[in-house]
């Protein structure tokens, strides 16, 4: 019998490495490891090995068991750990990565600066959290103005509530402009703004503005359609047109509503139409008193556009949401 066992655990172990696959692997321990198998035969058969012979045969037939079930198990375990598939063939042409785009609001950002710079416009920047000064006081807006509202800002908790918010507007750069340079100056910003809106088609809590500010002597009304009929042409095009409706805002004096002719895209097809984007007027003589500049000396003008909407009329898209949310489909049309 101990001659068996010795034949049995070599048979099984030479067996073992033929195994090429997981069906081969299984069909093993069907034969040897299974309720049926020729371990479980083994077994079976010590009840007719004599008394005196059982303790050797036991303890050979425990060992030769072990051993085929540990290297059935590291057999199984390295099956396991093998990669699935095909080997690769490294000398396979791999598949071509499409070259990278700045998103729309970045490339129409770009644009704006270019355009603006050309026309001796100078790019400031200043803090997305601002205090009440700079967004509100400094601007002309007065404490029972209902802009100041919590409901149309969004104002910082803690020990300074009501004191810092995140700005609603970029003409909280021209007031910090001011304050470090001496006029005349020539000034665009950029950037982020908020606001709690409700989020739809139109409207979103954050975007995007620009913001043009001159200061110089004997600024006029006519000076600021010039700029932005330079404006409007070089962006948009020759037969770009622009229109100023009157209109009011607490920083300026007077104030008017911009509105530019452009081509748009509508359902897939160019057409030309009159659109609102933003507002702009003469710098209001209190404005310039907040920021220490003689208004009987110096005059200026400002104006401010929406820059999605700039990008949405231009590109002929209709929800700003899209804009935000990083679809690849959407922002590879651009």
């Amino acid at each position: 019998m101990l001659a068996d066992l010795d034949t049995m655990e070599r048979e099984a172990l030479a067996e073992l490495e033929t195994v090429t696959d997981a069906a081969a692997l299984e069909a093993f321990r069907v034969r040897w490891l299974g309720s049926n198998g020729r371990l479980r035969s083994a077994m079976d058969a010590l009840k007719t090995v004599p008394k005196e012979a059982k303790p050797a045969v036991g303890k050979r037939l425990n060992e030769v068991k072990a051993a085929i079930e540990g290297a059935f198990n590291v057999r199984r375990d390295t099956a396991a750990a093998a990669p699935k598939g095909p080997p690769i063939d490294v000398t396979e042409p791999g598949f071509a990565v499409g070259e990278g785009a700045r998103h729309v609001l970045t490339k129409t950002i770009d644009e704006i600066v270019d355009v603006l710079g050309r026309m001796g416009f100078s790019v400031a920047d200043g803090p997305e959290l601002e205090d009440e000064w700079h967004n509100f006081n400094a601007l002309n807006i007065p404490e029972s103005h209902p802009a100041r509202g919590p409901a149309d800002n969004f104002f910082l908790g803690g020990e300074v509530a009501g004191k810092l918010l995140l700005r609603t507007q970029t003409s909280t750069v021209q007031i910090r402009a001011m304050e470090s340079m001496k006029p005349p100056l020539k000034i665009c910003a950029i950037g982020r703004v908020y606001r709690p809106d409700a989020h739809d088609a139109t409207h979103y809590s954050m975007f995007h503005q620009v913001e043009g500010l001159y200061v110089d002597r004997k600024v006029s009304m006519v000076d600021l359609k010039t700029t932005l009929v330079q404006f409007a042409k070089a962006f948009f095009g020759p037969e770009a047109e622009i229109r100023l409706r009157p209109s009011f805002f607490p920083f300026t004096e007077p104030s008017a509503e911009l509105d530019m002719k452009m081509r748009v895209m509508r359902n897939g097809v160019p057409e030309w139409r009159w659109i609102e984007l933003g507002g702009c007027g003469m710098v209001d003589p209190n404005v310039f008193k907040s920021v220490g500049i003689d208004p009987e000396e110096w005059t200026g003008f400002a104006f401010g556009l929406g820059i999605e909407r700039v990008a949405m009329r231009k590109y002929g898209i209709s929800d700003i949401r899209l804009l935000f949310e990083n679809d690849a489909r959407f922002l590879r049309q651009f």
